[in-house]
């Protein structure tokens, strides 16, 4: 068994799984969305997730006139991580992206420090506000998220690293979940912040 077996944790209920990943997305400021660029590379960039929806969907803001925007036309298919650094914590959202110019829904998620993202070049209209046309949404469906939970204190998952290295056996120091696409649109409509 290695240590991937051993730290699985499939046998929690789907509204516990949603509940422990929600707290882990709202918990963590930034992610990295992967896309895929033309000629097949990825590329990674931080991301400020906007609102989470239901299941794990998620929403961000993007720069319609970005590499990024292009490349996502060509192929929606993305990776959305997160990770914690004081607790190795972590969370990969894999899934596809539409994008979205809807003034409504953006006018809705607008948050001021978009401005600080976008600049203003002085026209009146690309000045960082609401109405940019620059601004763009990017709807994250997921397909599949696999998280790891830890709930151990420092000393007790240090003690588990310790004992598998004298044993052998490999450690259980956190709980590596698994969300099926099934699993995901079953997820109610809980807690969209």
């Amino acid at each position: 068994m290695d240590a991937t077996d051993k730290n699985r944790d499939n046998e929690v209920p789907l509204e516990k799984k949603l509940d422990d990943l929600y707290a882990l997305i709202d918990g963590i400021e930034t992610a990295m969305l992967t896309t895929r660029r033309r000629d097949g590379t990825l590329v990674s960039r931080a991301m400020q997730t906007q609102r989470r929806t239901a299941g794990a969907d998620l929403w961000f803001m993007t720069n319609a006139e970005s590499e990024k925007f292009e490349e996502l036309a060509v192929d929606p298919h993305v990776n959305v991580a997160f990770y914690r650094d004081r607790t190795r914590e972590w969370v990969s959202v894999s899934g596809h992206a539409i994008l979205s110019k809807d003034r409504d829904l953006i006018d809705s998620l607008y948050k001021a420090d978009w401005k600080a993202w976008l600049g203003d070049e002085g026209d009146g209209k690309r000045d960082g506000g609401p109405h940019d046309p620059r601004i763009a949404l990017i709807l994250v469906e997921a397909d599949t998220v696999v998280y790891s939970k830890n709930n151990r204190s420092m000393p007790l998952a240090l003690f588990q690293v310790v004992k598998g290295m004298v044993t052998g056996e490999p450690p259980k120091v956190a709980d590596l979940r698994e969300i099926g696409q099934d699993e995901l649109r079953q997820a109610p409509g809980l807690d969209t912040r």
